[in-house]
Formats: structure tokens, C-alpha cells, sequence
């Protein structure tokens, strides 16, 4: 009989603010955010959840922060000290599994069906590992406990912060059957405005339909729709797959409105990327950089140029030719490298070239 998987999302609540806030006693229950200062334009990382009642949130302008909150307390990015709280706790996750699936410094997926740590219980377990990263770098940290991993990720944002919810594999459907569609990874906000004008609220409402109707109104999309909706994912965690690339993007809540407002918001991003991209350069090796724009009329296009580093210089370069194609506001920003296989990183670089994507349709 095949084990039940047994995965837990953990997720730190707002991460690089709570790394302050730990760090600086005196700002705690105040209105916190990390970011740039707003004499440069800067814009903002993340923020706790005392600024958030203000209607502040990560990616907003510093200035605009500021008009919503004179009393915010705004600390520049220390990217090292965000390293290091981070390697903590991966060693917290690895005293229960070595399946650990890092997405970035503050989140991942561990697969513990197997450990027999605590009776085996992934919810014992999960408690644990909130109570150590507690005690030994002094934040708390979100998790979900659930078959899998698509569960796992909804149920460690369902009660945040410091938050445990557990989706047993008794619970599965009565679950997903309430659960909003946008809940769904993969459904943004055209694709739920799409649905809601079909009556589709819910996961219950997207089960009344095959899949194959699925595929015809939502494309490649609605086979994935067709599982999800009724809490099926197969997909493993993986600490060991080749990457074929690595992004960072940010949706925005206001449209960017001038090319130098996207170069404040890639700022940010590339930072993010360079963080998360860190470990993966022991094995991989860079071979393109791209950027990818979604306009206010949801078109998108891609820029990218064949080279061996990830540098600012590059990345807004990038950025000036995506922007060129299309005098729109911008709501998403992506930023990513494509990797090398393993494999073929002893082949020799050929001569570095640019090569452009066309728009297309979201």
C-alpha cells in the first residue's frame, strides 16, 4: 500500500520585517516596512502587519507609503542578515527531513511522510518547527500540513501570522468545495473575472464542469484546473530536479505609470532574484537573463539576452527594450536567469547575443 504523502508548507510572516522588528524591540507593534528611502524613489520590500491596516503593502512607493502612514517606520534592506536567519532555519527544517524544497529565504516545502520524528505526525512536527524558529531566530513562521503541496501552500496562509491549519486527507473535499477559485494557483484576476461570469465562485463550481470543457475555455490551463479543484497534486518536493530557471515577479496593486517608476520596482526585484538565485550557482551555471512585462491591457512581452552573469546594468537594459514596445502602464514586472543544464557547464560560451521575445496575449 503506497504511503500517505505528508507535506508541510512553512512561510515566515513578513519576513525581513520581522528580522527588524526582532532586532529592534523598540519598533514592535508599530507600523514597519523594509525598502528604499523615498528621497530616491524607493520603494518598499515588505511590511508588517500593523502597516498593512493602513493599506500598505510591498512593491507600493515609499512616498506613497508615507502619505498613507507619516508614522511608518521604514528600515533599508540588510540582505546578509536576512541570509543568515534564513540558513537557520533550513537547519530546523533538516533536523526532521533532507525533502526540503526551498522557493526563497522565507518559504519552502518539506515532505515528511516518511520520518517517524514526534510518531510520524506531520502536525507535531510542524508545531515543532514553529516553536524552534521561534527560539532560536526569535520570528514566527506560518504552516500548513496537508496531502500536498497545492493544500499545503493555502492552508499556511489561511491563518496567518503564526498561523497552523492541517488539511487531513479526510478533509480534502469538504475543503476545496468552499475554497474561492483564486485561491488556485495559476488563476489571477482575468482569469477569475472570466469565471465570474460563468457562476463560478467556487472549487465546487469548477467541479460540475469535465475536463474536457475545462480545456476548451481555459486552455493547457484547465486540465491542471480540472485536478486542482478537487485537491489533487501529484507533484513530489523536489530537492534534487535540474532547474531550468529561476524568476522573481511582482504584480503591482496601482499600474507603474513611467519608465522610471518600473526601474524603482526592478530595483527590488532584482534584488529578490539575486538572493534566491545564490544557491543554485554552485551547480548552475547563467546563460540568459530575461524581463517580462504584463501591460494594463494584460498584454505581455519578454526581453532577453544570452549571457554568463546577472547584473542591474543588464536587467534594466532589458527593461528599456520591453518598455519601448508598448506606451502603457505597467502592472507586472518579472525578472529571471535561465540556467545551464549541469551537464554542460564545461562547454564554451559562445559570443554573447541579444535575442527579443514578441507580445503576447495573457
Amino acid at each position: 500500500m503506497e504511503t500517505q504523502r505528508k507535506v508541510i508548507h512553512c512561510d515566515c510572516d513578513c519576513f525581513y520585517a520581522a528580522i527588524e522588528e526582532r532586532d529592534h524591540p523598540e519598533l514592535k507593534n508599530k507600523p514597519l516596512a523594509v525598502g528604499g528611502s523615498a528621497v530616491r524613489r524607493g520603494v518598499l520590500t515588505t511590511c508588517n502587519y500593523e502597516a498593512r491596516a493602513f493599506g500598505i503593502h510591498s512593491a507600493m512607493p515609499t512616498a506613497q507609503a508615507y502619505r498613507l502612514c507619516p508614522d511608518l517606520v521604514v528600515m533599508p534592506v540588510q540582505m546578509q542578515k536576512y541570509r543568515d536567519a534564513s540558513a537557520i532555519i533550513k537547519q530546523i527544517f533538516k533536523r526532521f527531513t533532507e525533502i526540503i524544497q526551498p522557493l526563497s529565504l522565507d518559504e519552502a516545502f518539506l515532505d515528511v511522510s516518511d520520518t517517524t520524528l514526534h510518531h510520524g505526525s506531520a502536525t507535531l512536527i510542524a508545531r515543532e518547527i514553529k516553536r524552534l524558529v521561534l527560539k532560536e531566530v526569535g520570528i514566527t513562521i506560518s504552516a500548513g500540513v496537508a496531502p500536498n503541496k497545492f493544500l499545503a501552500k493555502i492552508a499556511s496562509d489561511w491563518e496567518k501570522p503564526d498561523g497552523l491549519t492541517v488539511i487531513t486527507p479526510d478533509d480534502v473535499d469538504s475543503f476545496v468545495a468552499n475554497l474561492p477559485v483564486n485561491k488556485i494557483f495559476g488563476v489571477g484576476k482575468v482569469t477569475a473575472k472570466k469565471m465570474s461570469r460563468m457562476n463560478i465562485e467556487t472549487c465546487a463550481d469548477l467541479q460540475a464542469y469535465d475536463k474536457l470543457w475545462l480545456i476548451d475555455n481555459f486552455g493547457t490551463f484547465g486540465a491542471r484546473l480540472h485536478d486542482l479543484c478537487r485537491g489533487i497534486d501529484n507533484r513530489e518536493v523536489s530537492n534534487s530536479g535540474a532547474r531550468k530557471s529561476y524568476s522573481s515577479e511582482r504584480t503591482y496593486n496601482h499600474d507603474l505609470v513611467d519608465a522610471e517608476e518600473c526601474v524603482d520596482a526592478l530595483g527590488v526585484i532584482y534584488e529578490d532574484l539575486e538572493t534566491g538565485i545564490a544557491p543554485h550557482l554552485e551547480k548552475y551555471t547563467i546563460k540568459k537573463v530575461f524581463v517580462k512585462l504584463k501591460f494594463n491591457d494584460f498584454t505581455q512581452t519578454t526581453a532577453e539576452k544570452s549571457t554568463a552573469s546577472l547584473t542591474l546594468e543588464v536587467a534594466q537594459d532589458l527593461l528599456e527594450i520591453a518598455l519601448s514596445r508598448k506606451e502603457l502602464p505597467v502592472r507586472l514586472i518579472g525578472l529571471g536567469v535561465g540556467f545551464m543544464p549541469p551537464e554542460q557547464n564545461q562547454l564554451p560560451m559562445f559570443e554573447e547575443q541579444d535575442k527579443y521575445a514578441s507580445p503576447s496575449i495573457d
